[in-house]
């Protein structure tokens, strides 16, 4: 039997800097539509639901004809989220569980079969994600681009809201990479995952990917060719919906 691709996309609707946008209207679908309608465009995707704890957001997966799991409400993480739904889902240990963040209605859905290919290639890597080199030089200190550094071997090293690598000297120039919330995961390591203590990072940097490494566990990194938008604001839901519109007429 060849190993499973489970897709989840953790949903919630509260949000301090955009409540509700999972629903937010785009170009006529709210925007989970969006994100759910690609995931099942990869081509390793065997199947696919909706994380919640908002029956709001529910009702609008299954008007679409989407497959939901309800959660609780006092998950840290999406991650955590996820591992509730999939507990749910009667998975194996070996298959594969990717995460893709709600508000990232653009990701090519390529991404996901990227995301899943270290582990799918390499039983000894339990987690991996997508890193993109950064060509906005506004995303560098942004700290809503996390920015990541990694070993000669694609292992991440950090993650951080703050610009790393820090360049001392002037003159000298680097290289920046961000770090998109797609996420694969073994599922036995999902649930090691969720069992683990937060972390003080976790914790300062509001990052969940950081607890995995503060207890010395390996993620995986992997450069993807496709950027992929985050909406964090009502603003920048303005920047995907243009984006959408460019994207659908070219299609025509």
């Amino acid at each position: 039997m060849p190993i499973q691709v489970v897709c989840i996309i953790p949903s919630r609707y509260e949000s301090s800097r955009f409540p509700g946008k999972p629903l937010a209207d785009l170009c006529g679908k709210p925007m989970i539509q969006h994100v759910y309608e690609r995931v099942l465009r990869a081509k390793t995707v065997s199947a696919a639901a909706v994380a919640t704890d908002d029956e709001r957001i529910c009702a609008a997966v299954r008007a679409f004809g989407g497959r939901v799991v309800m959660t609780s409400t006092r998950h840290r993480s999406g991650t955590d989220r996820i591992a509730e739904a999939v507990a749910t889902m009667g998975l194996s240990d070996d298959e594969i569980v990717v995460n893709i963040q709600g508000d990232q209605p653009l990701f090519n859905p390529a991404q996901v079969d990227e995301v899943a290919g270290p582990l799918m290639e390499d039983a000894s890597v339990p987690m991996s994600t997508l890193i993109y080199r950064i060509v906005r030089d506004e995303e560098i200190t942004h700290p809503n681009a996390v920015k990541v550094v990694f070993d000669r071997d694609h292992f991440a090293l950090y993650f951080s809201r703050a610009t790393i690598p820090f360049i001392r000297d002037a003159g000298k120039k680097g290289e920046y990479f961000k770090h998109h919330g797609i996420y694969a995961y073994r599922r036995d390591f999902l649930r090691t995952f969720a069992a683990l203590p937060e972390g003080i990072l976790e914790r300062l940097e509001a990052l969940e990917q950081l607890r995995a490494l503060e207890q010395g566990y390996r993620i995986k990194v992997v450069v993807t060719p496709h950027d992929s938008v985050e909406v964090d604001t009502p603003r920048e839901l303005e920047r995907v919906r243009r984006l959408l519109k460019r994207e659908e007429e070219r299609e025509q």
